[in-house]
């Protein structure tokens, strides 16, 4: 069974063919919203941050991310990235244990323990003084109905956002403004970007955290955080405004290397169930998107991959079995992509993305 799917756009194709997958030429990594989906890449994230992408670098890597996607960057830009992985696996299986009906503020403090223990006594220092890893987090932050503090009107402003975007993704910025906190000062890729509202910051020992808090609270299910500095909203979960970041990644000469969940695109929270809504190819020319097949989903315990729903569908102690089988099969990712890698047959099973 072949376990993965190797999309690239034109640029990309261009360069894998020539030279295949290298570490030298990836410049960016982006870090898709999905809560538990992360769990069925575990043993893809643990061969490419913890061997492919450790080799000696010259120039900076860019990993962005939103909700658990920006948790899985912060993996990657501490010291030991598998051990940063295997606390945050282990965290996200076995610390979220929940009373029958959780208040936000209770899956808060869950979710922030879970943070906790993935970051570990040194992580905000390691990711801050990384020395070529340039981490990159989303928010949104409420504006409008969404910006008032209120549960009701926090309501009535997502219900108003979800109607806007039907006609348009750029009717979002009545309700949340994107913001970026980032290490990277001014080298960062992304202060160009134009197609909703977005403003920068810096990451720092006092708000990484409560950044990466903030990026993965989901509205009305986990309480907003207030960022000093980060204007006077709420701020939210990333993936709200850039649930699969289709982001311009900029100019450059080397690949978005993109290991995904699907083996497609959606760009904002609420375009979820938009099946006519999907990123086209042209933010992605010089990304390698590397995903799960749909043959190994279907090989998965309970024939899918992880989700929220799962909290709900199942009792706790089936829930955290079946989530760790994944993580386990997962490995099967990483061996195939070693395997293509140093074979250099990755150029034969590499499909362009159109």
């Amino acid at each position: 069974m072949r376990t993965l799917t190797l999309l690239a756009g034109a640029e990309a194709y261009r360069i894998i063919r020539e030279r295949g997958l290298r570490a030298g030429d990836v410049d960016v990594i982006p870090g898709a919203s999905g809560g538990a989906k992360w769990l069925a890449i575990a043993g893809l994230d643990r061969y490419l941050f913890g061997e492919l992408l450790q080799q000696p670098r010259t120039r900076p890597m860019h990993l962005i991310g939103s909700s658990i996607g920006s948790w899985r960057m912060a993996c990657f830009a501490q010291r030991d990235p598998i051990a940063a992985l295997g606390r945050g696996h282990q965290a996200y299986i076995y610390e979220q244990r929940y009373t029958p009906n959780p208040s936000p503020a209770e899956v808060g403090a869950v979710l922030g323990r879970a943070l906790d223990l993935l970051l570990g006594p040194t992580g905000v220092g390691e990711i801050l003084s990384h020395p070529w890893a340039r981490v990159h987090v989303i928010t949104a932050e409420g504006r409008g109905l969404a910006g008032r503090g209120s549960r009701a009107l926090l309501a009535a402003g997502l219900a108003v956002a979800i109607a806007g975007n039907f006609v348009s993704r750029r009717t979002l910025a009545l309700q949340m403004r994107r913001w970026i906190f980032h290490s990277a000062g001014a080298d960062s890729p992304f202060t160009k970007l134009s197609d909703l509202p977005t403003r920068h910051a810096a990451l720092t020992r006092e708000n990484l955290r409560d950044v990466l808090v903030a990026s993965g609270a989901i509205p009305l299910l986990v309480e907003g955080v207030r960022i000093p500095g980060a204007g006077s909203g709420l701020h939210w979960d990333g993936g709200v405004l850039d649930y699969h970041l289709d982001l311009d990644f900029g100019a450059g000469a080397g690949l978005v290397l993109y290991p995904h969940f699907y083996s497609h695109i959606v760009p904002g929270w609420f375009d979820k169930s938009m099946r006519w809504r999907r990123a086209g190819a042209s933010n992605f020319r010089r990304a390698l998107l590397i995903a799960p097949s749909d043959a190994f989903v279907a090989s998965l315990p309970g024939g899918k991959i992880p989700d929220r729903r799962d909290f709900y569908s199942m009792p706790e102690t089936e829930r955290m079995r079946r989530w760790q089988g994944v993580v386990d099969a997962s490995a099967a990712l990483g061996e195939e992509l070693r395997e293509l890698v140093e074979t250099g047959r990755i150029a034969e099973r590499v499909q362009i993305w159109d």
